[in-house]
């Protein structure tokens, strides 16, 4: 990856200009700021009727309500006589404070906050012989309606997902944690996009310095665009250079809303139907939001589950490849008879023999996914089917290659992170090739690398294997794998340094 700034390119620093529109506040600047936008509309309105009053309302179509605008600004504008006989002044103060049918109204003092109040859903009202502005808020609010998350279904529990308002998000969040120590603060982003970024915490149980610190981090973003989940993760992780995610993400108001009663920092994007808690570790990744909803012996037996699944997706192809190269004493006699007849008329080595079938699984994964649902689901059975049958009677593939690489495939499923599996699926790779190498002695090493690298990570000064390894080796009882009766969890997780370390009585 080229790490290397603008600068050492030969290319001009990213330019920032503020105020971005320096001219001064009037009417004329307004209509040079969106000179050739279709969408931008311009309206006379005669102040009480009188022919030789008149207001101009600016608004940006799509942006606005039409039927509040006519109801609730231009038509007390209209009718009133107050405002008729008013001075420009006195005008202005009455539209401020409550003769237009408005709660959110502002007053414009620069042609920036006129500008951005129409991007916003404002219309802009120029009053004549006066310097400023007053802009309402009569935005059309249009949004996808709260529906169930898609890849985190819920049986025993909300059937709500976020959307893409942020908004309508945070009211989701509000109607769950109704307690007014929940802080909502919203930073920018973006020079072009003009992204709101709100983050999330409980006063008097989030650590202020985590906080701070990840507000520090989403300031010092400078792009032009956040537009995609990408441009916030990357920009604010610790490392970048790792193919797990550092950041743990949500589609459930329950479980996000659970993550900041633990004490962690949540972030929600306009535009971005995801709620994020920081810090990322591996516990969050291997957890859904069902575990809290039912039994508690059927959960922990269900986490020990994912784990195991974790480790053989991870490396079963590669302790096959080990066994059938180097060490086919460690195999019972019948088995490794059997395989050595099912190899007898394939030409190819184990490795490559394992590696062309993890590449066919991906390659009708990935196309799965791309295509239209029906179509996908019709690609990936026929894909399985075939290329699956048609390898093992053409004797490319051994069947137990084919049945390895797909235990292996199904058990990574089970990894309730998608990002998460998708590390495990490249690792698989190096573990195969390892084995190829040096047998398990090289599996073992690699191993030792992976959990070494892993080890190093941090999010936000929290170990990323929390919780197999905290902070100064300290950890609460009831956050580990296995999940014990609520009664029983009398204390926060001791890595995320919170205000308030316990939780309950």
């Amino acid at each position: 990856m080229d790490w290397l700034g603008p600068k050492e390119h030969g290319a001009p620093p990213h330019p920032r200009r503020e105020p971005r529109y320096p001219g001064a506040l009037s009417g004329e600047g307004i209509r040079t700021v969106f000179e050739g936008c279709a969408d931008f509309q311009e309206r006379e309105v005669l102040i009480g009727g009188d022919p030789g009053k008149k207001c101009a309302a600016f608004g940006i179509a799509g942006q606005i309500r039409t039927e509040r605008l006519n109801d609730y600004v231009l038509r007390p504008l209209a009718t009133s006589e107050l405002l008729r006989d008013a001075l420009p002044e006195a005008a202005v103060r009455m539209l401020l404070e409550g003769i237009v049918y408005s709660q959110s109204v502002t007053l414009c003092t620069t042609l920036d906050e006129a500008v951005f109040a129409l991007v916003d859903g404002s219309v802009v009202l120029d009053f004549p012989g006066d310097g400023r502005m007053v802009a309402y808020a009569v935005p059309t609010e249009e949004k996808r309606s709260v529906s169930p998350p898609e890849n985190e279904p819920a049986i025993k529990g909300a059937k709500d997902g976020f959307v893409e308002s942020v908004r309508t998000n945070t009211s989701l969040v509000r109607r769950r944690l109704r307690a007014p120590e929940l802080k909502i603060a919203e930073v920018i982003v973006g020079r072009q996009s003009i992204t709101p970024v709100d983050i999330l915490s409980i006063q008097g149980i989030t650590d202020p310095a985590l906080v701070a610190e990840v507000t520090r981090r989403i300031e010092a973003i400078d792009t032009d665009e956040l537009l995609e989940t990408a441009g916030l993760e990357e920009q604010i992780v610790d490392e970048v250079d790792t193919p797990f995610p550092m950041i743990a993400y949500t589609e459930r108001p329950d479980r996000f809303c659970a993550g900041l009663v633990e004490g962690r920092v949540g972030v929600i994007v306009d535009g971005i139907p995801l709620g994020y808690l920081l810090p990322g570790t591996v516990g969050q990744f291997f957890t859904t939001g069902q575990d809290r909803s039912q039994n508690w012996i059927a959960a922990s037996c269900l986490s020990i589950l994912r784990y195991f699944c974790m480790l053989g997706s991870l490396f079963l192809p590669a302790v096959y490849v080990a066994a059938v190269n180097f060490h086919p004493e460690m195999l019972p006699a019948r088995l490794a008879w059997s395989i050595s007849e099912a190899k007898a008329n394939v030409p190819f080595s184990t490795v490559f023999e394992v590696i062309i079938m993890l590449l066919a699984f991906e390659v009708i994964q990935e196309a799965g996914l791309r295509l239209p649902g029906p179509i996908g689901q019709t690609v990936s059975i026929l894909g399985g089917l075939v290329v699956g049958s048609a390898a093992v009677e053409a004797q490319i593939v051994s069947p137990v290659v084919l049945i390895v690489v797909a235990i292996a495939g199904i058990a990574g499923y089970t990894v309730p992170n998608q990002e998460f599996s998708t590390a495990l699926r490249l690792w698989r790779f190096l573990f195969a090739i390892a084995a190829s190498l040096g047998g398990l002695f090289a599996v073992v090493a690699a191993a030792a690398v992976l959990v070494s690298r892993l080890a190093q990570l941090e999010s936000f000064g929290v170990p990323y294997l929390t919780p197999f390894a905290a902070s100064g080796g300290e950890r609460k009882a009831g956050h580990g794998v296995v999940r014990w009766p609520r009664p029983w969890v009398k204390f926060r997780e001791q890595a995320l340094h919170t205000r308030n370390i316990r939780r309950q009585g």
